[in-house]
C-alpha cells in the first residue's frame, strides 16, 4: 500500500512536522497563496477579477454569485470551498489547511478568523501542526470579528454574534455569542 501524501495526511488531521521530508509541498502552496493574496489585496479589482483571483487561490472556480471584499488573508488557499451566494467581507483570515467549507448563502462579517490549524500540547512536538476542518452550513451568518476554532461546525441558519470565539459546534437554528461562545437563543 502506497504511503499517503503529506497534503492528504495534513487534511486528514495527522501530526505534520516541519521536518517531514515532504513538507516542501506545503511550503510551496503557502508561497503560491502569498503571491495570489498579494495580487488580490494590493490593487483595486472589479468583482469578476476578484472571483478569478479567488478561484486561482482555491484551485476551484467559484460561482458568479460569490462576493468578496478584499483584503483577504489565507495561509494556504487550496482547501477552501464556497457554495453559491456566499459573501465574505473585508479583512478576513482563513487558515485552511484542515479544510474550510462555506455552504450556500453564508455571510461572513468583516475581520472573521477561521482557523483550522492547531499545535500539540507536548512541548517537544509543539512546532508540528494538526489540522481539522471547519464547516459553515447553509444560511449561517458570522458576525464581525468572530473567531472559529479548528474542528467546529456552525449549523444551518445559525448566527454567531460579533466578537464571539467558537470552540465547539453550534447547532442549527441558534444564536451563539461570547468568549467562549455559548448558545444564547433558538431561532424559530
Amino acid at each position: 500500500m502506497k504511503p499517503k501524501d503529506i497534503l492528504e495526511r495534513d487534511k486528514n488531521g495527522e501530526l505534520i512536522s516541519l521536518n517531514d521530508p515532504e513538507y516542501y509541498k506545503i511550503h510551496d502552496l503557502i508561497v503560491e497563496a502569498q503571491k495570489i493574496t498579494m495580487q488580490l489585496n494590493n490593487s483595486y479589482h472589479e468583482a469578476k477579477e476578484v472571483r478569478g483571483l479567488f478561484s486561482k487561490l482555491t484551485g476551484v472556480e467559484v460561482d458568479e454569485s460569490f462576493g468578496l471584499l478584499p483584503p483577504f488573508y489565507t495561509d494556504f488557499g487550496k482547501n477552501i470551498r464556497v457554495g453559491r451566494n456566499v459573501f465574505i467581507n473585508h479583512a478576513c483570515t482563513f487558515m485552511d489547511r484542515g479544510g474550510i467549507t462555506l455552504e450556500d448563502n453564508v455571510l461572513i462579517g468583516p475581520k472573521v478568523n477561521l482557523i483550522t490549524i492547531n499545535h500539540p500540547l507536548e512541548p517537544a512536538e509543539r512546532r508540528s501542526t494538526i489540522s481539522t476542518p471547519i464547516v459553515i452550513k447553509k444560511n449561517a451568518w458570522l458576525g464581525a470579528g468572530t473567531m472559529i476554532m479548528p474542528g467546529v461546525t456552525i449549523g444551518e441558519n445559525s448566527i454567531v454574534a460579533a466578537g464571539a470565539v467558537v470552540t465547539k459546534d453550534v447547532p442549527p437554528n441558534t444564536i451563539a455569542a461570547g468568549v467562549p461562545a455559548k448558545i444564547m437563543k433558538n431561532l424559530e
